[in-house]
């Protein structure tokens, strides 16, 4: 944060004052020691044991239906759930966050989590919780958010709990402090990348770097929606998607699924996109006995003890090929979407396992029927395998192209 806005900002510190209220105002206390304005904020949903800056009250009256429909239901779940899309509101008309640190249980954690989700990335944001020893990825998501185990739990001030709280007061504090040196100022491009397409993505962005600063993200879902979410947020000046594999385990039921949103984000922000058929020859899977019962007598690929790849059926490519020409036909920036002919991964080209070319033109097919060619939209073919150096060449002239147009920048 530049020194002008320092002033202005605050760190939010976040909890449910009916139950937390005196660990509250300790890690508040302790950040305002560094110098660091602070701003306290109720999410409880009964009265408070300490007061707050901003009470429950003026947080669930940004719930769509009123305050009271958050404060005047007996029924607990509820008012967990509809705090949470109120606090995620309030935080969403915010300005002045410079960084947010939140304490709670499972409850306080589940009302403070999609509230932080929605801050830019960059932002510091942590969270104090009961369940952060636990698999965290429901409260994490595809942001940056930190969650530090509470060790006990946070019902008092005790040796520990003043220790752990203390620990995370001065790690926000110093988060929020201390400015991060600049070091590149070219432009951020994403680019999607899995093992099976590794050669392709290292090619492209080695060509690339000395123009652009390469963000590369791993095709398991959360790469795909964190890439999305800095397109959102305005860090990225262009996208080369070329493994979109995660679109397999969305229609199919694999583990790897971005969600029914992938290329949404792209499609409104109207940067340049030039994106390929990567990996949508395999739905991912964990170990062998994890496969569903339905597609037992399928062709599959052991990858590792771990994770179980399932070779994708005509049938399937046809679908893929349909929703990503929706998709692509949604789009308000330049696409440039490269077909390789020669295979969409390492494990489907000649001899080896997935090769299958009847299945990859029921992809390339659908893709055609589908999109809608315009000058700023064009579906491109190439007689290559997707790892062929002549196919990531071609993905970087078409980058260049399109930024070259007037809707990229190198400088």
């Amino acid at each position: 944060m530049a020194d002008a806005e320092r002033g202005a900002a605050a760190v939010y510190v976040v909890g449910c004052h009916d139950t937390k209220g005196i660990e509250l105002d300790y890690v508040r206390g302790l950040i305002a020691a560094e110098g660091l304005r602070t701003v306290t904020v109720d999410v409880g949903t009964r009265p408070p044991a300490v007061p707050a800056d901003v009470s429950a009250r003026d947080v669930a009256s940004c719930h769509p239906d009123g305050a009271e429909a958050v404060l005047g239901t007996d029924d607990r779940g509820l008012a967990v759930s509809r705090m949470a899309d109120a606090f995620r509101r309030f935080v969403e008309r915010r300005t002045d966050v410079a960084g947010m640190i939140g304490l709670g249980g499972s409850g306080g954690t589940a009302i403070i989590a999609p509230g932080m989700r929605t801050l830019p990335v960059g932002t510091p944001k942590l969270i104090v919780s009961t369940v952060a020893s636990g698999n965290v990825a429901s409260y994490v998501g595809e942001t940056d958010l930190c969650m530090m185990a509470s060790v006990t739990d946070v019902a008092g001030l005790n040796r520990i709990s003043r220790r752990v709280l203390g620990n995370a007061a001065h790690a926000m504090a110093g988060m929020v402090a201390r400015a991060i040196p600049e070091t590149d100022t070219k432009p951020a491009l994403g680019l999607t990348m899995f093992g099976v397409t590794t050669p392709c993505v290292t090619q492209v962005s080695q060509e690339l770097d000395p123009a652009y600063d390469c963000l590369v993200f791993h095709a398991t879902g959360t790469g795909g929606r964190a890439m999305e979410k800095l397109v959102a947020s305005g860090l990225l000046a262009g996208v080369l998607d070329v493994t979109t594999t995660e679109v397999c385990d969305l229609l199919m039921g694999g583990v790897f699924s971005a969600g029914e949103e992938r290329l949404d984000a792209i499609a409104r922000a109207g940067i340049p996109y030039v994106g390929s058929c990567g990996a949508l020859d395999m739905v991912n899977f964990g170990p062998r006995d994890s496969v569903p019962e339905r597609y037992r007598d399928r062709l599959f690929y052991v990858h590792n003890p771990q994770v179980t790849l399932m070779r994708t059926t005509a049938e399937e490519n046809r679908a893929m090929g349909a929703w990503i020409g929706r998709k692509l036909n949604a789009f308000t920036g330049p696409v440039r979407f490269l077909i390789p002919e020669g295979g969409v991964s390492v494990l489907d080209a000649p001899g080896q396992p997935f090769h299958d070319p009847e299945a990859d033109a029921a992809l390339f097919d659908a893709l055609e029927r589908t999109v809608e060619q315009t000058d700023a939209r064009r579906l491109v073919r190439l007689p290559h395998n997707i790892n062929d150096p002549a196919f990531a060449a071609a993905l970087v002239r078409a980058f260049r192209d399109i930024a070259a147009a007037g809707h990229g920048t190198t400088s």
